[in-house]
């Protein structure tokens, strides 16, 4: 009798792995340490990070159209969309959601941030997302 319900339960859990399991290709200059971290953060989270090591991070952003408004250390690239900064896992994950946007940011680095942490502080931050046409929107706040 409880053989249906727990081979449902089974077949749930086994999609909504396949489902965490998204690839994120990282682009980080080699002397960063915060990048290392920001990609573990996505490794704790269920992404499979492909990491690349660039010593120009100008022209990876650059192609990949990251303005330098928005700037930070490290860029990923997932399903055709940038990731640039310490965006948190919770917010890469939604972006797949999200057919408005061509990228999400957050720019500098502030501390608190998914591979900024230091003690207790938090700087208070928010995820910028990029519209199809350019155009900068507040997605989530920290």
């Amino acid at each position: 009798m409880l053989r249906k319900p727990l081979l449902t339960l089974g077949l749930l859990a086994i999609t909504g792995l396949a489902q965490a399991a998204q690839t994120i290709d990282v682009y980080r200059d080699p002397n960063c340490g915060c990048c290392k971290a920001w990609i573990e953060h996505l490794s704790d989270n269920g992404f499979t990070v492909v990491d690349h090591v660039e010593p120009n991070m100008s022209a990876v952003k650059q192609r990949l159209g990251v303005e330098p408004r928005l700037a930070s250390c490290h860029t990923g690239v997932i399903d055709g969309k940038f990731v640039e900064g310490h965006v948190p896992a919770e917010q890469v994950r939604l972006l797949a959601k999200r057919d408005d946007l061509q990228g999400l940011a957050v720019p500098g680095m502030p501390v608190g941030s998914p591979g900024m942490e230091m003690g207790e502080r938090k700087d208070a931050y928010q995820v910028i997302g990029v519209t199809r046409n350019g155009q900068d929107t507040v997605v989530a706040n920290y």
